[in-house]
């Protein structure tokens, strides 16, 4: 465990995990759900359809990534930003990471930046998959940075858990520490006056932003519920929480 993020070798990958590996000199990170078999299941943004073969685009990684191995490597369904990709394509030139689950609250408060771990607790890995790869038929909505995103998917295929709340920042932590920091930051403007260094400036920015994390995440908040897999294509079809399908907790 990292103060960071939690970098692993492939051979300790386990279908069910959920990954990540960091993007332009770890400015923000790519989240997935390994499902086993070399595959990932990620959500990215949806791109233009193309003809369909069996159900699925035919956009494969031989236009899309650009894959010599696997030929199904890039299928998803039109319209769709949830994919299928091999862990290399998933990775690019990235390095391999592990987001941890059920991590305390003095290590998650800890960490420096957010997107790495939540306090929640994982669902078994054939849950988890299974959610992967029902998301992989039959989509997971339209991409938003703040509100619905490749973290968001990996979240939701590991917990389960939805946010009713729709007018706040979803249940990514890389959208929580972007959030925060400048909050951090305006709150404690006010201990300028009190603090005679710009030293303890930053620590109470710091602090502050830590603090902001932590009550943002899925883990320890009051504003999520579980729901069934089966029940996302209507609440996600709506555009809305919808708080009829939101109200029907995962049994």
């Amino acid at each position: 465990m990292g103060v960071l993020s939690h970098k692993i070798d492939r051979t300790a990958l386990r279908a069910g995990d959920h990954i990540y590996s960091w993007r332009a000199a770890y400015t923000y990170s790519h989240h997935g759900i390994y499902v086993g078999g070399n595959k990932v299941v990620h959500f990215t943004r949806a791109v233009e359809s193309g003809p369909n073969v069996g159900g699925f685009n035919s956009y494969s990684s031989s236009k899309e990534s650009g894959c010599p191995n696997f030929p199904d490597c890039g299928f998803r369904l039109p319209n769709s930003g949830v994919v299928l990709t091999c862990l290399d394509c998933f990775l690019g030139k990235g390095s391999l990471y592990l987001f941890e689950y059920g991590t305390p609250p003095p290590v998650f408060i800890a960490k420096i930046r957010g997107g790495t771990c939540t306090t929640a607790q994982s669902d078994p890995p054939e849950t988890v998959i299974h959610r992967a790869m029902y998301l992989l038929q039959n989509g997971f909505g339209n991409y938003n940075v703040f509100q619905n995103n490749c973290e968001d998917f990996a979240l939701y295929c590991k917990t389960g858990l939805l946010i009713m709340d729709k007018s706040g920042v979803g249940r990514s932590g890389q959208a929580s520490s972007l959030v925060g920091a400048p909050l951090a930051a305006v709150l404690s403007s006010p201990f300028q006056f009190f603090l005679a260094s710009p030293v303890g400036v930053a620590t109470v920015t710091a602090g502050m932003y830590c603090m902001s994390r932590y009550a943002t995440d899925i883990g320890v908040r009051t504003d999520v519920v579980k729901v069934p897999v089966e029940e996302m294509t209507a609440i996600i079809g709506h555009g809305s929480s919808g708080e009829a399908g939101l109200a029907i907790k995962e049994k």
